[in-house]
């Protein structure tokens, strides 16, 4: 378990959706990792919760395919699999191309300039090599992106999407050796906005995430050697 797994507390939601969320957000940024167990007592005492809040909690993380219950050990984080990644990719390709290509049409001069800026910040946090700053500048420039496309469904569903596309995302940004490949393609994805030249952006936009998932799928299976 985590030393810095901690609750925070909010006026306007119950004990356990509060709960609920802390282990979702510590799963999805890898604070729990796959295959960690999920022991009811110990969480709660981490937490400062009774076990029902846990409980629940674990329950919800169930159905939504984040925690599996192992006969005679409990609960556990599931494991990233090629199957779940590829799912998740598939549908994040198809939506960031189509963004892109929104984007060419509709982002106006504050949003290029705010682009700008977070392709500039990205490049700076990337220097710093705190994996969860990384990870939350790629957030934020890929969201200025969705914003422009002005298409508050297609946000709707990205931000629905982006949960579940945390997980591959840590998995990613943690190998360094991929971090000058990432600042390269924001730029080109940048460049091409900027020049509103909609086959050009797709294509980044699609080479971005073709070069996740390879990356992704090979730390998968390099880690699945080493067992």
């Amino acid at each position: 378990m985590q030393d810095n797994l901690q609750i925070t507390m909010d006026q306007f939601l119950p004990l356990r959706d509060v709960v609920f969320n802390t282990l979702r957000q510590a799963i999805l940024t890898g604070e729990l990792k796959p295959g960690e167990r999920l022991m009811e007592i110990h969480l709660a005492n981490r937490l400062g919760v009774s076990r029902t809040p846990i409980r629940e909690a674990i329950r919800k993380l169930e159905l939504e395919g984040l925690v599996i219950m192992i006969p005679r050990r409990g609960a556990e984080v599931a494991q990233i699999t090629e199957k779940s990644m590829n799912d998740v990719l598939e549908v994040r390709r198809a939506v960031d191309a189509l963004c892109v290509e929104l984007a060419c049409d509709r982002i106006t001069e504050d949003e290029l300039v705010r682009l700008k800026e977070a392709c500039d910040n990205f490049e700076q946090v990337v220097n710093t090599g705190d994996i969860k700053q990384i990870a939350q500048a790629d957030v934020a420039l890929h969201d200025i992106i969705v914003q422009a496309t002005g298409n508050m469904r297609l946000v709707q569903l990205i931000n629905n999407l982006s949960e579940q596309m945390y997980r591959y995302r840590f998995e990613y940004i943690k190998d360094s050796s991929q971090h000058g490949r990432l600042i390269e393609e924001h730029r080109m994805i940048y460049d091409s906005i900027v020049r509103k030249d909609k086959d050009e952006a797709c294509k980044a936009a699609k080479i971005h995430i073709d070069n996740q998932k390879q990356a992704i799928m090979d730390q998968l299976r390099l880690e699945r050697t080493a067992r």
